[in-house]
């Protein structure tokens, strides 16, 4: 928790609202509870910065987004992952005034937790693959097409963050500089490409909501998205060995047991993705 080492820099009369849930019901129910207010700061990891968009949206407040960690795109993001009886859905629309990246409070952060933002890039791995995939099976649906000139940009903000992955483990200015960037194309590419989540994530993702699902569970959110890139990557043959070794040398964990859960949990998980 943060706010000990951060509530000195605001007003007295600031109201300070702890994020316990991501369920829409609960969040709106929050909301009319509010005090009358003039602006939204968002503060801490992807929960914050979501719980702050809704908070914004709903009330028409300006918004300020202060990231304490890069573990996730979602403070580039125009849409909140909400809950609804457990069940992530993106919703809502807005625009934070502006997103304030501090170096220092990145680096003073978990670097695990960091690391693990990597997850948001190197998912592109699949969702190249994916969509590929979906063309050649006559799959894809018909007002999000096959776009082979986004998958070239998609490949290269991709590629970017492979080729700085030492930087990025070191958590040095020029490695979050970096993560940072391919963060930001990701979080504004789903509403860049009229909400098309095609380019951006693929069955990755879902391995990852499912497990959620199932286990009732809350996770860092790049340790299940990067198994589901290896597993995603292992069932289509596309170069599971190498991602493997990427998300190695990134340092992030995938194993089950590093997240709580199991490998049953896991084959559970891949069973029911689809169906989910």
């Amino acid at each position: 928790d943060l706010w000990e080492k951060f509530k000195d820099e605001f007003d007295d009369d600031c109201i300070v609202h702890f994020v316990k849930t991501l369920e829409y019901d609960e969040i709106m129910a929050n909301i009319e509870k509010l005090p009358k207010f003039e602006a939204v700061i968002g503060m801490g990891g992807g929960q914050a910065v979501d719980y702050a968009k809704t908070v914004a949206w709903k009330t028409h407040m300006p918004l300020y987004q202060v990231p304490t960690s890069i573990a996730t795109n979602a403070v580039f993001g125009h849409r909140a992952g909400l809950r609804f009886n457990s069940v992530v859905r993106y919703v809502e629309y807005v625009e934070p005034v502006a997103v304030y990246v501090d170096y220092d409070v990145i680096q003073s952060g978990p670097k695990a937790l960091n690391r693990s933002g990597v997850c948001d890039v190197l998912c592109y791995n699949n969702s190249m693959f994916d969509w590929k995939y979906a063309a050649g099976q006559g799959k894809c649906e018909e007002k999000w097409p096959y776009d082979q000139e986004m998958v070239d940009e998609v490949k290269e903000v991709y590629q970017s963050v492979v080729d700085n992955l030492d930087d990025i483990y070191e958590l040095n200015e020029k490695g979050i500089r970096v993560l940072t960037e391919g963060l930001r194309w990701g979080g504004a590419a789903f509403h860049n490409n009229g909400w098309n989540p095609r380019p951006i994530e693929g069955s990755d993702h879902f391995l990852f909501y499912t497990l959620e699902y199932m286990t009732k569970k809350k996770f860092i959110h790049g340790q299940p998205v990067c198994l589901g890139i290896f597993v995603g990557s292992a069932m289509g043959g596309n170069d599971p060995d190498g991602i493997l070794d990427i998300i190695h040398k990134a340092g992030v964990e995938i194993r089950p047991e590093g997240m709580g859960i199991t490998w049953d949990d896991v084959f559970a998980a891949i069973k029911y993705e689809k169906e989910f």
